[in-house]
């Protein structure tokens, strides 16, 4: 035989779903609304079921979609309206009007100052809060031994397919423009923006959400991707992690801290213990095309450049080799042409030489007895007389 575990608190954590903002004057939200016994909340509420335990005042109007039930010596400051049924139990007070779409279960003494409307039955009684019906009810299906009934019941209420997770206030819980203030561990959904400093025993902010106030605990402190706090971020003993593109507009206390690189701090950072900067994990991963392939080289295109590689080193080294003998070439021909101009120039040297001398010969030279003669043997000064027409004879007698 089951039992049904009722040890376990539901409401042992402050949840605030996706897409929750808190307004200036409302607390909005797309699922249901469950608030703890001797809780305040300063807002007015709007949801889709909104249910309230023992004494808790609301500073504000509530507006549920679906039903509506508040426990006894609960406190309404505004009007109640409500799509479907209410539930109000002795002593409640509401200070505005009640309307009712469907059926009003009312219990004793309960006060509502301007009137109250309900399209279905009206029933003056003091009605069972829920989850003390619940557990009567399934006492007596065990207890008659329908086992097969009361798991159906209890599958029908667990597995029903909830569009949108509820707003849970724990028991105790104080919230208002001011602060969130509950003693266990908060988790705050994406998209959300809210008014207020929270305070808990641990903090987990989503992704993409906006909270105008500070941030403190006792324990860790997660603030998720794009989020962006307009306060300080304190834990006594707990690490604080800001993920990628996080903003904090105000300074950072804790034991230790992890900050994304990517992460804004507007303000200073002190950390008792350990100060790190983390990056992405797949900051190494290979980059990948449009096509989602792998940009990388893989082994047969690195085994093919290996293989290309020494071709083309060969093909330089010929070119080298190349280049290597035509200069070679150019300057063994330079080499000729410098000797043949050289050896032209010796041979015009000599042949200047061998004009002149010859010149000189022809008009200085001697028959070996030291006397001068002409190239047929004869004395110049002969040849000259008898160019003159006088004969070297008569002139000699």
């Amino acid at each position: 035989m089951w039992g049904v575990p009722l040890r376990s608190d539901p409401l042992d954590e402050l949840k605030i779903p996706d897409g929750t903002t808190a307004e200036e004057h409302d607390l909005v939200t797309e699922g249901d609304v469950i608030i703890g016994g001797q809780s305040t909340v300063e807002f007015g509420v709007r949801g889709h079921n909104v249910i309230g335990g023992e004494r808790v005042r609301f500073g504000g109007d509530i507006e549920a979609e679906g039903d509506c039930r508040l426990d006894m010596w609960c406190d309404v400051a505004g009007n109640v309206l409500v799509g479907a049924d209410a539930y109000l139990g002795e002593r409640v007070h509401v200070g505005g009007q009640l309307m009712v779409s469907g059926n009003l279960d009312i219990g004793d003494d309960v006060d509502i100052e301007e009137g109250f409307e309900a399209n279905g039955w009206i029933v003056i009684r003091n009605p069972m809060p829920t989850i003390v019906f619940l557990f009567v009810y399934l006492s007596q299906l065990l207890r008659i031994g329908e086992e097969e009934a009361a798991e159906e019941m209890l599958s029908g209420l667990l597995d029903e397919d909830h569009e949108h997770d509820p707003l849970l206030l724990p028991r105790g819980s104080r919230v208002n423009d001011d602060a969130w203030r509950v003693s266990t561990p908060a988790t705050v959904g994406d998209d959300c923006r809210l008014h207020g400093n929270i305070r808990a025993k641990s903090l987990d902010i989503g992704v993409d959400t906006e909270v105008f106030g500070s941030l403190r605990a006792r324990e860790d402190i997660r603030i998720g991707e794009r989020t962006e706090v307009h306060g300080d971020v304190t834990t006594r003993e707990g690490l604080v992690y800001v993920d990628r593109d996080a903003h904090v507009w105000g300074d950072i206390s804790a034991d230790d801290v992890m900050l994304h690189d990517d992460a804004t701090i507007e303000g200073s950072i002190r950390a008792r213990g350990e100060m790190t900067v983390f990056h992405d994990e797949d900051d190494d991963a290979p980059d990948v095309d449009d096509a989602g392939e792998s940009t990388e080289p893989s082994s047969d295109d690195q085994e093919n450049d290996e293989t290309t590689a020494p071709a083309s080193a060969t093909d330089d080294r010929d070119e080298d080799e190349r280049a290597t003998a035509t200069t070679d070439d150019e300057r063994a021909t330079a080499t000729t042409d410098d000797e043949r101009a050289t050896a032209t120039t010796d041979d015009d040297q000599a042949s200047d030489e061998t004009t002149v001398d010859g010149d000189a010969d022809s008009d200085d030279d001697t028959d070996g007895t030291g006397k001068r003669v002409t190239a047929d043997g004869q004395d110049p000064d002969d040849a000259e007389h008898r160019e003159n027409g006088h004969d070297p004879a008569e002139l000699a007698e």
